[in-house]
C-alpha cells in the first residue's frame, strides 16, 4: 500500500507561480516512477507530468516549458513547480504512484488562476 498527499494548491493570478508537494508513505520502497495528473472542472483527468526514480522526466506538450517535476528521494517526495500560469491550468492536481500494476492516488489538491 502506498499513501499520497498533495499540498501547495491555492488561488493565484495569472503569470504567478506555485509550488506542489506530494508526500509518499507506505510501501514506497519499491516505487520507481511518480507523476502529477490534473483534472479541470466537466473534463477528464489528464497527464501533466512524470519523474522515474533515476530523475528522468517528461512533460504534456501544454505545461512543457512552465512547470518543473523533481523528486527528494530521502523525503519520499516530489514536488511540482508551476510557473507562468495560466487560466487555463487551474484544476485539481493529483499525485500518482505505479506499483505493480495498481495506480496509486493522492486526494487532490486545487490550483485556481484567476485573469
Amino acid at each position: 500500500q502506498v499513501q499520497l498527499v498533495e499540498s501547495g494548491g491555492g488561488l493565484v493570478q495569472a503569470g504567478g507561480s506555485l509550488r506542489l508537494s506530494c508526500a509518499a508513505s507506505g510501501s514506497i520502497f519499491s516505487i520507481n516512477a511518480m507523476g502529477w495528473y490534473r483534472q479541470a472542472p466537466g473534463k477528464q483527468r489528464d497527464w501533466v507530468a512524470t519523474i522515474t526514480g533515476r530523475g528522468s522526466t517528461n512533460y504534456a506538450d501544454s505545461v512543457k516549458g512552465r512547470f518543473t517535476i523533481s523528486r527528494d528521494n530521502a523525503k519520499n517526495t516530489v514536488y511540482l513547480q508551476m510557473n507562468s500560469l495560466k487560466p487555463e491550468d487551474t484544476a485539481v492536481y493529483y499525485c500518482w504512484a505505479p506499483l505493480y500494476g495498481l495506480n496509486y492516488w493522492g486526494k487532490g489538491t486545487l490550483v485556481t488562476v484567476s485573469s
